[in-house]
C-alpha cells in the first residue's frame, strides 16, 4: 500500500512539474502579444512549413516503416537484429549530431553526385523533411512493430492455407486488423516531427519563409530576448501537440475495447 501512494505521488508529481510549467508559460501571453504574434506573417509561415513539413516526413517515415516493422515482426533473417539495434540510432545520435551527419553526407562524393541531380536539401523545404524523416523513422518502426505484434501469426496462415500470397494476406489481413494502431502510431511520429529542432535547423537553417519552423521561430524569439513572443509560438505548437496526442489516446483506446 506504501509503495502505491509513492507511485501515485509521483505520478503526480510529474504532472504537477508540466503544470508550473505551462502556468509559467501563461504568465508571459498578453492578448495584445497573443493576437500580434498569432496573426503576424512570419507566426502564418511558420506554421504552414511545420504542418507541411511534418506531414510529408511522418507519411514517409509511415511508408518506409510499415514494410521494415513487419518483416522484423514476422520473420527472423541474417542480421535481423542488427537492423533492430540500428533503428535506435536516432534515440543514441543528438537531433544537432544527426543533422552534421547529413551536412556530411552532402559534403562527399555520394551526396554532391545527389546534388548535382538537382536535388537540394541544405537550406531548402526537402532538408527539413529529410531531417524529420531521419529522426522519427526509426520511432515510426517501433510503434509499427509493437502494433503488429499484437496480431496473432495464425489470421496470416490461416490466409495463405487459403491461396492468399503475402502481399495479399498483407493487404487483406494485417492492415485491417491494424488500422486503428497505424493511424495513432502516424499520429505519434508526425507529432514528433513537428517538434523536431536540432537536425532541422542544422541542415536547413532557419531562413524565413522558406525553412523557419515552429521550435525554429521559438529559438529565434528566445535569441532576441523577447519571451511574450516565444511563449506564444511555444503555446501554438503545445496546443497542436496536445490535440494529436488526445487522438492518438482516442484511437488507441477504441482499439483496445473493440
Amino acid at each position: 500500500m506504501k509503495f502505491r501512494r509513492i507511485a501515485l505521488l509521483a505520478a503526480f508529481g510529474i504532472v504537477l512539474l508540466y503544470g508550473l510549467l505551462v502556468f509559467a508559460l501563461l504568465g508571459f501571453v498578453g492578448e495584445a502579444d497573443l493576437w500580434e504574434t498569432l496573426w503576424s506573417p512570419n507566426t502564418l509561415s511558420a506554421i504552414r512549413i511545420s504542418l507541411l513539413a511534418a506531414t510529408s516526413s511522418a507519411i514517409l517515415a509511415m511508408i518506409i516503416a510499415l514494410p521494415v516493422a513487419w518483416a522484423l515482426s514476422r520473420f527472423r533473417f541474417p542480421g535481423s537484429s542488427w537492423v533492430d539495434m540500428l533503428l535506435e540510432f536516432p534515440m543514441i545520435v543528438s537531433p544537432a549530431a544527426l543533422g552534421a551527419m547529413i551536412l556530411m553526407f552532402f559534403r562527399s562524393t555520394p551526396g554532391e553526385w545527389i546534388h548535382s541531380l538537382g536535388v537540394d536539401v541544405v537550406f531548402a523545404f526537402s532538408g527539413i523533411v529529410l531531417a524529420q524523416f531521419l529522426t522519427t523513422v526509426g520511432i515510426a518502426v517501433r510503434l509499427i512493430k509493437a502494433v503488429l505484434d499484437e496480431i496473432p501469426v495464425r489470421y496470416e496462415k490461416v490466409a495463405r492455407s487459403l491461396g492468399a500470397n503475402s502481399f495479399q494476406t498483407f493487404r487483406g489481413v494485417v492492415l485491417p486488423l491494424s488500422a486503428r494502431g497505424l493511424l495513432a502510431s502516424g499520429i505519434l511520429v508526425w507529432a514528433k516531427a513537428l517538434g523536431e529542432f536540432g537536425a532541422t535547423i542544422t541542415v536547413a537553417g532557419s531562413l524565413p519563409g522558406k525553412t523557419e519552423t515552429l521550435p525554429i521561430a521559438i529559438f529565434l524569439e528566445l535569441g532576441k530576448a523577447n519571451l511574450e513572443g516565444a511563449s506564444v509560438l511555444i503555446l501554438i505548437l503545445l496546443l497542436f501537440g496536445v490535440c494529436v496526442l488526445a487522438l492518438a489516446r482516442l484511437l488507441l483506446r477504441r482499439r483496445q475495447l473493440a
